[in-house]
């Protein structure tokens, strides 16, 4: 089955709205994992807008399926993500504007710097991969410069205006999928995916894993987060099984 992995920074951002000390993302996390989600995903900004260094602390003692620290290749972050081991590390693009990670890393243009990165986690039983566009181009650097494995950025699939758009960006998934497999790399998928699109995702060749947080944070709301994730694993059982 293909894992899902629940990202609950929004969690932390509607408590962060009012500087006050609930919903707990630690609460949330435990919550999720109860429900069967297999990894919870946070992303420590530099600016901490929604994540804080004492929720890292804390998940990382009480997590027990595995956790996604999503991290800018900056020496600050580098530095408590070597301190706190998280179980994958997940190197992603980062800019103070932005609302939400707009894009993939330009692995091409970066590979020396991100190559030194992975080095560093080397002695750590981390895996560190890279979250990029779907291109052949940089699943191959990515590649070069050590991933473990790729997590490809399914933003444009999702933001796609007509099913012909929907369906061309699909085939990039599938192609650039089809190239980590055979270089050896672990396939993930994230961001805009929901339950109206993950149906498509799911038959993505290889596809190991796929990262959610705004659609179940959303969901919660109406059915609670325990039903969220639960109606999200239901439906990745389904459709990656049947005939679409």
């Amino acid at each position: 089955m293909i894992h899902l992995g629940v990202n609950i920074d929004h969690v932390a951002t509607i408590r962060q709205v009012r500087h006050a000390i609930e919903p707990d993302p630690v609460w949330a996390a435990v919550i999720c994992e109860l429900a069967g989600a297999h990894n919870i995903t946070v992303h420590l900004r530099e600016d901490r807008r929604h994540i804080q260094d004492r929720d890292l602390d804390l998940l990382r003692k009480t997590v027990r399926t595995k956790l996604n620290l999503e991290m800018a290749n900056v020496s600050e972050i580098i530095k408590i993500a070597l301190k706190v081991k998280p179980d994958q590390i997940t190197l992603v693009p980062e800019r103070r504007q932005e609302l939400t990670t707009e894009g993939g890393l330009d692995v091409r243009k970066n590979i020396k710097p991100l190559r030194e990165s992975v080095k560093k986690f080397a002695k750590e039983p981390v895996e560190v991969g890279f979250f990029i566009d779907p291109d052949p181009q940089q699943v191959e650097a990515s590649h070069e410069a050590g991933a473990y494995f790729v997590e490809f950025h399914t933003g444009r699939f999702a933001s796609a205006h007509n099913e012909k758009d929907q369906d061309e960006e699909l085939q990039n998934l599938f192609h650039s999928s089809e190239t980590a497999y055979h270089l050896g790399l672990k396939v993930h998928a994230g961001h805009g995916l929901h339950y109206q699109n993950i149906h498509k995702i799911v038959k993505v060749p290889y596809l190991e894993e796929v990262n959610i947080g705004h659609a179940i944070i959303s969901r919660s709301v109406f059915v609670g987060l325990e039903n969220a994730v639960r109606e999200m694993l239901n439906l990745i059982r389904f459709c990656s099984t049947a005939e679409l």
